[in-house]
């Protein structure tokens, strides 16, 4: 197949810690260099991260919105090749053929998009690292409500919504319904740049409100590839904490503003009341961490307890804030 030309779009700020092996890793690629641009929207960093980010590309450019969300759309703006790869700036590719195995699928006319099936686990990351690639997201609600969209080992699946699938061998091809999708469109997402055009991309790329606009446009066919990406959990379970509330406040602040798309009330308020009876009582996620540790034995399953805990604790003192006091995260304490 003749290989298409790669606009790979990375936010970044105060990155250092993990933007040079992110940047090493697209490197390594064997994929034509001529082929493929590294676009970095840098949200006003501090910590040498456009000096590392220099030695590997010369387009940078100022994100002062300061969110992924912003840093992507700077990003995309700035894209000349065929397709766009949003990787993060704490994402590695595992392996040097990465880049050609997820342009594969895009042989296929209909596919609009690629995603790797897992997130890759590495004994030597650290253990919110390891959990997280256990479970296949950062957000252990998600698995309740059956929204993810990575293997996870508890449940044995890559997503619980409701998607028609075809094993097309190296990948699967989904067709997505526009109102029950998975949480596609992050952590190594790949896509027809002409496709993503027809979307109305602001000042903000929110990945699943992009999937949705496509989906309710007819473009409902993507690649779930069988492979996996690196996803680094750089901090401590204080740092967990303050994502889960930027994630909680931040969504809260842009649905009031009328910014978001993606329908989330639709999803099953009963699977939400079954994420709040689990980890109330505590030993129902025991058992959950117990069916992951048949699969996969490592100590950092115990960390599924205190995530849920954590969710359950953030998400439901700011959803009760956000009804008086409804603004976006400070990204100056990052």
């Amino acid at each position: 197949m003749t290989l298409p030309s790669l606009s790979i779009v990375i936010p970044t700020y105060n990155s250092s810690r993990t933007l040079s092996d992110c940047l090493q890793s697209i490197h390594e690629q064997d994929y034509p260099k001529d082929k493929i641009e590294i676009i970095i929207a840098d949200a006003g960093s501090s910590d040498g991260t456009v000096e590392i980010a220099r030695k590997y590309t010369d387009k940078i450019y100022p994100n002062p919105l300061k969110t992924g969300e912003a840093g992507k759309a700077v990003g995309v703006k700035h894209a000349t090749g065929k397709i766009i790869a949003l990787i993060d700036s704490d994402n590695i590719l595992p392996e040097n053929d990465w880049l050609f195995q997820m342009i594969v699928p895009f042989s296929d006319a209909e596919i609009v998009g690629t995603e790797p099936l897992y997130y890759t686990y590495r004994k030597e990351d650290g253990l919110i690292t390891r959990y997280c690639a256990l479970i296949g997201m950062n957000d252990p609600l998600c698995m309740f409500m059956g929204n993810y969209d990575r293997m996870n080992l508890i449940t044995g699946k890559w997503t619980e919504m409701p998607v028609d699938e075809e094993d097309m061998g190296d990948y699967l091809k989904v067709g997505l319904d526009e109102k029950k999708l998975p949480t596609i469109g992050a952590n190594g997402f790949l896509i027809r740049k002409e496709i993503l055009d027809n979307c109305s991309i602001g000042d903000y790329l929110f990945d699943i409100d992009v999937v949705y606009e496509l989906v309710m446009q007819g473009q409902n066919k993507f690649a779930k590839v069988k492979t996996g990406i690196v996803h680094i959990f750089s901090g401590t379970i204080s740092t967990f904490i303050k994502k889960q509330r930027r994630r909680i406040k931040d969504y809260g602040y842009y649905e009031k503003k009328g910014i978001r798309k993606y329908p989330w009330s639709t999803l099953s308020k009963g699977k939400l009341l079954k994420f709040i009876v689990y980890t109330i009582l505590v030993f129902p996620l025991l058992g959950q961490a117990g069916r992951g540790w048949i699969q996969k034995k490592d100590i950092a399953w115990v960390f599924h307890i205190f995530a849920c805990w954590i969710t359950l604790i953030v998400y439901g003192y700011e959803s009760v804030n956000k009804l008086f006091n409804s603004k976006i995260e400070d990204r100056d304490k990052w």
